[in-house]
């Protein structure tokens, strides 16, 4: 089921273990994300999204309606 097809990967700035409990909240309750983490040791503070349906457009979105910067990574 997770197929690299389907993780879709950007840089963030969720950087506080706040910012986690806050985007917790809005990632784990939208139904068309399967997974999701954030590598918060990593300088771009990383966040992968597993999902069959949303484009990175979408998870740009959401995470933007929350006050947070996200932009694809792509290589």
């Amino acid at each position: 089921m997770n197929s690299l097809d389907h993780i879709l990967i950007f840089k963030t700035n969720i950087s506080t273990p706040r910012d986690i409990t806050f985007v917790k909240d809005v990632l784990d309750k939208h139904e068309l994300i399967d997974e999701w983490n954030v590598d918060q040791a990593d300088v771009d503070c990383v966040l992968r999204v597993i999902s069959r349906h949303l484009k990175p457009a979408d998870i740009i979105d959401l995470l933007s309606e929350c006050n947070y910067d996200c932009a694809e990574l792509t290589d």
